[in-house]
């Protein structure tokens, strides 16, 4: 390549300034031979020019995602979050218009929640059937929707309220993906312009990423709120059984303790730590499978998990010799159990730390099984869609290298699917690879060469966890 065409290449030169050393070269009187070669040369340069660009363009994207997903992290205030998602979406995109639509159970379909660029007091107070216009389609399919020209799209049903509120609003090209926590839509996030024109499917893809970040920021906003509640209920209790002298105000003294340390982002291991500070003994806190997350307080019979088991059945600490065992469930499933040993203890500050622990466990989940989402989204395009576009840059987003050697594992989780996919999504996300549920099977792809030896890790690890 002409050294020309590299300095061109060096100094970011616009497409036009290509042209430069052929006509210098025709200038002077160059031979066919010595022209034909420089536009052999402006030819490759004017493809790595695009590729570079391409690259840049995708970095930004990444790293906007990136400064995204942090954000939203930082942020408490489920409006907050809201007002941030969209309002990062119209600038990921360059749209004239983004906007939110939130599914409401009660009603049945989903009204507008967030906009930002909007000039139509009747489009911000819209409501969308689930399958009427293309974010009840969106909605009601699961599926990402994209048009250039709205009204002239007949893939979705057009409602006479809808489309006057999208004709005041001006809105002709149209996108949205759905919102998802675990099989379950919340919501549409959606980009629009006032003139037609396409969305490219690295734009498609842009957005639904930026929404999966957006259910979990949503989804632990939620979820804050609900522990700030519960938190200031709790605190209220103190509050009016401080006359009941020294018990009731340690216990007001530990709840303020766990509330800050979950606000400043600690674990189990600092709410453990709190709780044997003001109540002395010894803790062990174990997860839903009576596994030890941190603690230990010695040998348990099967009495004790009995005792675990009416605790959640009653709400309330069960004691059991020198233990004290609180419980918590999530509609029926065992979440955590702590375990006190101790003479003489405040029941009720090991039952605030139980809750504050399941709390934390449910917010963990939460970034797990979206995460998972993403995973087993990806893996399930491998195998239906092998040669779609994007796949490799959708792994290479998630840390996995589709251009290294990879395994497929196929187990049967005979019957016990949901556990099985938070155990093989888990496993996915250590090892750098992808996993997914099919039926009753849970499908791996994890680095590797040794097929055999990888199938009989996988199949004892799974079983143990199971079992």
């Amino acid at each position: 390549m002409s050294r020309r065409f590299l300095e061109l290449l060096a100094r970011e030169a616009s497409a036009v300034e290509f042209e430069g050393p052929i006509v210098e070269a025709r200038a002077q009187g160059a031979d066919p031979a010595t022209i034909e070669e420089l536009e052999q040369a402006k030819v490759e340069a004017l493809k790595v020019r695009a590729l570079l660009r391409r690259r840049a363009r995708r970095e930004a994207e990444l790293s906007a995602l990136y400064d995204t997903a942090g954000d939203l992290a930082a942020l408490r205030d489920l409006d907050a979050v809201l007002e941030a998602i969209v309002h990062r979406a119209r600038q990921l995109l360059a749209t004239d218009i983004a906007y939110m639509t939130l599914h409401d159970p009660e009603q049945g379909d989903t009204y507008m929640r967030v906009t930002d660029g909007s000039i139509s007091a009747k489009f911000r107070a819209l409501r969308l059937a689930m399958g009427a216009g293309l974010g009840g389609l969106v909605a009601q399919t699961a599926t990402p929707y994209a048009t250039a020209d709205y009204f002239a799209d007949a893939r979705f049903r057009h409602k006479g309220h809808i489309d006057e509120a999208v004709k005041e609003e001006g809105l002709v090209a149209i996108l949205g993906v759905p919102l998802r926590l675990g099989q379950r839509v919340i919501g549409v996030l959606m980009a629009a312009n006032r003139s037609a024109r396409p969305f490219h499917q690295e734009e498609v893809s842009l957005l639904a990423s930026l929404a999966a970040h957006a259910a979990v920021a949503i989804d632990n906003a939620r979820l804050l709120q609900e522990t700030r509640n519960a938190l200031e209920e709790l605190s209220h209790a103190h509050r009016t059984a401080r006359a009941h002298g020294e018990a009731v105000e340690r216990a007001a003294l530990a709840h303020d303790r766990m509330t800050s340390l979950v606000l400043r982002g600690g674990g189990i291991e600092d709410v453990a730590a709190v709780v044997t500070e003001v109540l002395g003994g010894s803790l062990a806190v174990l997860d839903d499978l009576g596994r030890p997350i941190t603690g230990d307080v010695g040998e348990l019979d099967s009495g004790v998990f009995e005792a675990a088991q009416a605790s959640r059945a009653l709400g309330r600490t069960v004691r059991r010799g020198d233990l004290l065992i609180a419980s918590v469930d999530v509609g029926g499933e065992p979440l955590c159990t702590l375990i006190l040993r101790s003479d003489d203890a405040d029941e009720r500050i090991l039952e605030r730390a139980a809750l504050v622990c399941a709390l934390l466990l449910l917010f963990r989940r939460s970034v797990a099984e979206a995460e998972g989402r993403v995973r087993g989204e990806l893996l399930e395009d491998l195998i239906s869609r092998p040669g779609s576009p994007g796949l490799a840059d959708r792994a290479r987003r998630l840390g996995v290298d589709l251009s290294a050697p990879h395994v497929v594992v196929v187990v049967r989780h005979g019957g016990q699917r949901e556990r099985a996919a938070f155990w093989a999504s888990s496993q996915a996300t250590v090892r750098h690879g992808l996993a997914a549920g099919r039926g009753d099977e849970v499908v791996l792809l994890l680095p590797g060469v040794d097929a055999g030896g990888l199938a009989q890790r996988v199949a004892a690890e799974l079983s143990a966890s199971l079992h």
